[in-house]
């Protein structure tokens, strides 16, 4: 299996799942400083100018931490690039990527030629996330380097095939960089991921309960709190079928257990648009894997992959003796 030379050296082979409003420049530099992939979406930059003064800063604050570390580099960032017809700022944002080449550009609901050409115009690469095979092939069709395989039980917006046939099948045909994203909140769970075909983890809810997170306080304390039985999964807030946490859910006054079926025209509240209802999915209908039963407290990032990177190296002992 191929993996590109920018991902050999990270700490444990992990990449963080960027998240709509909780995913930060703050929370990308602890990161990547802590040796595993930073990411947030483009779309977390809110104000006038906000997006190139994250780039510059990451990128700035990375080297300074290259040449103070040189024998303990931090890993690269990536930024995620919604690809839907609502985004209406996919190509102004592309070219800020271009002009601080990102390293790695990671994008979502739908696979793009003019995005991963811009991508490749100065070396970066590109991982696209997939829920099917279907999905995969178009990606890879249309010039993406890796894949993002979203299994059942993956935090927001989230496949429903399970991750056995998932990386399978996409194994069956595809050679190249493959993260599995669904339910991996441990070194273990990076370590099964690698043993089904996979090459890197792909962590996003085990985040939220950080300090560093863009979270509501009582966001954090519902992930510490809850395990699998807590999450729902629904097409109903934004059109596109996902996970959130069913007591987010009931906080915002609706049945988690009866929920209409969703449309996707309620997607356009991710470029700002608003939503019929009051309750906005990210905002106030927490998104959430199901891995988070191994969350039982608020960390700081680095804290959380210096206890995945331990249960990584005992999960491999084990597997030796």
């Amino acid at each position: 299996m191929s993996v590109p030379e920018i991902l050999k050296n990270l700490k444990i082979p992990a990449i963080a799942a960027p998240m709509f409003i909780v995913s930060g420049k703050e929370m990308v530099l602890e990161q990547c400083k802590a040796g595993i992939v930073g990411s947030f979406p483009a779309l977390n930059a809110r104000g006038e100018g906000e997006f190139e003064r994250w780039l510059q800063e990451i990128t700035e604050e990375l080297d300074r931490h290259n040449q103070a570390n040189p024998d303990n580099p931090a890993a690269p960032f990536a930024v995620n690039q919604i690809v839907f017809r609502s985004n209406a700022r996919l190509h102004e944002d592309m070219e800020l990527c271009v002009k601080y080449k990102v390293p790695i550009i990671i994008t979502s609901l739908g696979a793009n030629p003019d995005v991963n050409a811009a991508a490749h115009s100065y070396g970066g690469i590109v991982f696209h996330d997939v829920i099917n095979q279907r999905f995969a092939r178009k990606a890879i069709e249309k010039g993406a380097d890796g894949l993002i395989a979203v299994a059942t039980g993956a935090g927001g917006h989230a496949g429903a095939q399970s991750p056995f046939a998932l990386i399978q099948e996409t194994r069956e045909w595809f050679d190249g960089p493959l993260a599995l994203s669904g339910c991996i909140a441990t070194g273990d769970s990076i370590l099964a991921a690698q043993a089904m075909g996979a090459d890197f983890g792909y962590i996003g809810s085990a985040f939220i309960a950080t300090k560093e997170a863009n979270a509501a306080p009582a966001y954090k304390q519902m992930v510490v709190d809850s395990d699998a039985d807590d999450i729902v999964y629904s097409d109903y807030f934004t059109g596109v079928s996902g996970n959130y946490l069913k007591p987010s859910i009931a906080a915002a006054g609706m049945d988690p257990d009866n929920l209409p079926k969703g449309d996707i025209s309620a997607m356009q509240s991710l470029t700002g648009s608003d939503q019929k209802s009051d309750a906005k999915a990210w905002k106030d209908i927490w998104g959430c894997g199901q891995g988070i039963g191994a969350v039982d407290a608020v960390d700081t990032v680095a804290d959380r992959v210096a206890k995945m990177a331990g249960e990584y190296a005992a999960a491999r002992k084990r597997l030796t003796l």
